[in-house]
């Protein structure tokens, strides 16, 4: 499988998501905290998909995307979390 994560947002809250053959797989969900700040509050990888890395693609991508647009992030979500706590290179981003 070829991932491609994506992102959806709106001026309150939004996504990353990952789909294959049409449907989502992963999702990782934010709400804005301010015009420059998200909080990541929830992260789910369809079971068929566990253990494929998917969750971390998400976060990475947040990261990606933080960087560009100069957001902060604050992971809620205890996979998130766990995933910059382990990953000190995301960390100007917190």
């Amino acid at each position: 499988m070829s991932e491609t994560v994506n992102i959806e947002f709106n001026e309150k809250n939004g996504n990353f998501n990952i789909t294959s053959e049409g449907r989502k797989v992963a999702l990782m969900t934010f709400v804005f905290a301010g015009p420059d700040k998200i909080i990541i509050d929830h992260t789910e990888v369809s079971p068929v998909f566990n253990g494929k890395g998917l969750g971390k693609k998400l976060v990475e991508k947040a990261v990606e995307v933080a960087r560009e647009k100069n957001w902060k992030i604050i992971p809620l979500c205890p996979f998130a979390k766990k995933t910059f706590d382990r990953n000190p290179q995301f960390n100007d981003v917190l």
